[in-house]
């Protein structure tokens, strides 16, 4: 059984991966953001205006929310609502492009993913700016700069949309999110971050040197509590 987990989880990583290169930090506050895990898959809570000025097109989608949480997939896995081995094996070898998942979340964050590990940060305005021009540059955009709606998302109020880049077994979308972190100035490395986990325990070690710096000049934060 322990066997049949891990292979489990070998093939669902490549379903989220991506191959979006990282943006460089470009101006400072303080701008609260959220990683998320669900298990075997991490993402980003982003407030929905900063990602909507930035991809008007989202604010067509989801009128009124005060966050997106955007998640990275594979084209087939990622859409289908019954697993199976055929899928995980094409997600990892033959994908058939990447898709972006959108979901509108409520102000009540933890209440809406109460089974789900999330860890805030407060981003400095550069950080910040730099994390949402990485997260709008993992949408595929058409020759007028448009980005594409596919299928209904597969939970609550969301959205799938056709995603840039390419993705296989060692660039997963904790890879992805590691290179957002990246982007946002974080010393973290993307190319060891395959697992959920490892994302998440890097965030929550980076929260605590922070709290343990009396300098506090760990420099993508503006401070640990956003205001």
């Amino acid at each position: 059984m322990k066997i049949k987990f891990l292979i489990i989880t070998l093939f669902l990583s490549p379903a989220c991966a991506s191959e979006s290169q990282k943006v460089e930090p470009t101006v400072a506050g303080g701008q609260a953001v959220y990683v998320i895990s669900h298990g075997w898959h991490t993402g980003f809570i982003m407030p929905a205006k900063a990602m909507q000025d930035t991809l008007p097109k989202l604010q067509q989608r989801f009128i009124d929310t005060p966050y997106l949480e955007i998640g990275w997939g594979d084209k087939g896995f990622y859409q289908t609502k019954e697993i199976t081995t055929g899928l995980t094996l094409r997600a990892m070898f033959w994908s058939a492009g990447s898709v972006i998942h959108a979901v509108a979340v409520p102000e009540n964050i933890e209440g809406y993913f109460p089974h789900s590990k999330i860890e805030k940060l407060c981003l400095t305005d550069k950080a910040y700016a730099s994390l949402i021009q990485f997260i709008a540059d993992s949408f595929y955009r058409t020759s007028n700069g448009e980005i594409v709606v596919l299928n209904n998302g597969i939970y609550g109020n969301s959205q799938f949309y056709q995603g840039a880049g390419n993705y296989h077994l060692l660039n997963t979308c904790n890879n992805w999110v590691a290179k957002g972190l990246e982007s946002a100035g974080m010393d973290i490395y993307p190319r060891f971050k395959l697992t959920a986990g490892s994302v998440m325990a890097y965030v929550n070690s980076y929260k605590q040197a922070l709290i343990n710096d009396s300098s506090k000049q760990l420099k993508p934060f503006a401070r640990f509590e956003c205001q």
